[in-house]
């Protein structure tokens, strides 16, 4: 049997600054569980993102530090690309758009498209700083958005409603170095005819059923607005030339140049393994699938822009499967700021606990559907609840009873009570829901559900008193604890993509063979051996006893050293 092809992306992240829990939850996190279970179930699965080095918040940074924007991205790349590993991210390719084959690659796609006819030159008025001597694309410039009055919005998009937008249409607008009133001044750009491609993006969009409500009617109502040309080069020294003619003092604008790395990406995977075509099997084979991590203001950039490059390629790249977007993590209502002290950067969480309670309190608290607020009291209740409480406990409680009943041994299963084939039955249909709920992006809900598991496994233990039991009749409280270890050993796989650091020490502890990563999902269902010999547990997590401002003040403490 073929195996299926799976390409997992997420959005390249900004290296002008580290990521915080809000933009790694949502993209590159979820990118991981996703990618995690499709190995598990057995398929070819390639994750690939990257660092978004150009564009104008790299430069911008660069100029505020004082340096060349390439001493700013090769430092920062190295840090968080080392931050993901530390996070437990398994891509198989942690890329930059600095690349030589990415810059190849855009240049060679954008040369194609315009040989297609989707890219005209012509002359427009852009804003420009005369006290800086730069025109003003994208974040170089800042003002009120047209549409919702939200301030302060951006050259190239608002992140309060979402809007695409073009530096001419912002109300109130200044130079974003100098804070300056900039005057109009005309240059020559080239464009992306989206119009063009209008019919196709809406049939596209319409037609797949993967997106989410609110991805699909986001991008409908955008092209039925009417999709306008986009410039695609940008009066900026810092990124890919442009390949047209008569370009040769233009770069490609940060956007069409990083969504595609996503192809790139995979391009130069295969290239570093010796097998320069298998990244067709990918892009071109129509039975891959492609999953797209992001948050929600970047939803138009992959349901239109990409699928506009692809399609005017006229090469048949295969759009994307579905587009998973998140909405915002908030810290107290307000969105994450570095210089106002809001928020937690991934490299501080890291320094207040492990990995996988981050991962656990993220995916559990993912916002799906609605905006979330970052809480210290919301943290400790996941933790502690749910995570030591219920899954630990079940597990340690089970695994303890065999260390010292049953000589470390699992117990024969003579016969399965009604209530015993309840609890298997449940456990069935629960992995199976986790499954399916992964599939589907609903990653909160897919977690929820492995937390289900210990719920039923802590009921039925206490409902059936193995520890009383034991007393009297052996081989019952025998056949209660194998049905139990049964659930610790579906827990060990089905936990493996969300808390992979905790879910290998507990495949380690039952004393099976391999990692728990290389085992496939089906085995989740797979009795444990009779005498099985398991190790001597030991607790998975410990409860975090701090109080909120105790963090508070661990988290400042942490950010002064």
């Amino acid at each position: 049997m073929k195996l299926a092809k799976i390409l997992v992306t997420s959005a390249w992240p900004y290296i002008n600054v580290t990521p915080h829990i809000g933009n790694l939850v949502g993209s590159i996190l979820s990118a991981d569980v996703v990618a995690r279970y499709y190995r598990l179930k057995g398929d070819d699965v390639l994750l690939v993102s990257g660092s978004d080095e150009h564009g104008t918040p790299i430069e911008v940074e660069a100029i505020r530090l004082g340096i060349p924007p390439k001493d700013l991205t090769d430092k920062n790349h190295v840090k968080v690309a080392g931050l993901f590993k530390k996070w437990g991210i398994s891509f198989d390719n942690y890329t930059r758009t600095e690349s030589p084959v990415h810059k190849e690659f855009v240049q060679n796609h954008f040369k194609k498209i315009y040989e297609n006819g989707y890219i005209f030159a012509q002359e427009t008025t852009m804003l420009y700083c005369p006290n800086c001597k730069r025109f003003l694309p994208d974040r170089f410039i800042e003002g009120k958005c047209p549409y919702c009055g939200h301030a302060p919005a951006r050259g190239d998009q608002c992140d309060s409603c979402g809007r695409l937008l073009e530096p001419t249409l912002l109300l109130e607008p200044y130079c974003a170095i100098c804070k300056g009133k900039p005057v109009t001044k005309i240059t020559r750009h080239w464009y992306f005819d989206l119009s063009k491609l209008s019919q196709k993006l809406s049939a596209y969009i319409d037609s797949n059923k993967q997106f989410s409500s609110n991805v699909k009617n986001f991008s409908l109502n955008l092209i039925k607005e009417g999709l306008k040309p986009r410039a695609v080069t940008r009066d900026v020294s810092w990124g890919i030339p442009a390949p047209f003619p008569g370009a040769e003092d233009k770069t490609i604008y940060v956007w069409f140049d990083a969504v595609l790395g996503y192809v790139s990406a995979a391009i130069e995977y295969f290239k570093s393994h010796k097998n320069h075509e298998e990244w067709k099997e990918y892009w071109f084979n129509k039975d891959a699938k492609t999953f797209y991590f992001i948050g929600k203001d970047n939803i138009p950039f992959h349901t239109i822009i990409l699928p506009a490059l692809l399609l005017a390629s006229s090469e048949g790249y295969n759009l994307p499967w579905n587009v998973s977007a998140t909405e915002f993590l908030q810290f107290k209502g307000e969105k994450a700021s570095k210089s106002l002290r809001v928020g937690i950067w991934i490299d501080e969480a890291l320094e207040l606990f492990t990995a996988d309670y981050w991962r656990f309190f993220l995916i559990a608290t993912r916002p799906e559907t609605k905006d979330s607020n970052f809480s210290w009291e919301l943290f400790i209740e996941k933790i502690n609840s749910d995570l030591n409480d219920t899954f630990g406990n079940f597990v340690h409680r089970t695994l303890k009873f065999v260390n010292t009943q049953f000589n470390d041994e699992i117990p024969q299963l003579e016969a399965l009570d009604d209530d015993a084939k309840r609890v298997l039955a449940v456990l069935k249909e629960k992995v199976e829901a986790v499954g399916k709920e992964i599939e589907d992006c609903k990653l909160q809900s897919a977690l929820n559900t492995v937390i289900g598991i210990s719920r039923v496994g802590n009921q039925y233990l206490n409902d059936k008193e193995p520890w009383n039991l034991i007393k009297k009749d052996k081989q019952e409280a025998a056949n209660i604890v194998s049905v139990a270890a049964q659930l610790v050993k579906a827990l060990a796989i089905i936990s493996a993509p969300f808390i992979p650091s905790a879910a290998e020490e507990l495949w380690k502890t039952l004393n099976l063979p391999g990692s728990v990563h290389e085992q496939r999902w089906s085995e989740a269902l797979a009795p444990l051996p009779t005498k099985h010999k398991i190790a001597k547990v030991q607790p998975l997590f410990q409860k975090i006893e701090a109080s909120e401002q105790k963090l508070d003040e661990q988290l400042e403490k942490v950010r002064k050293n």
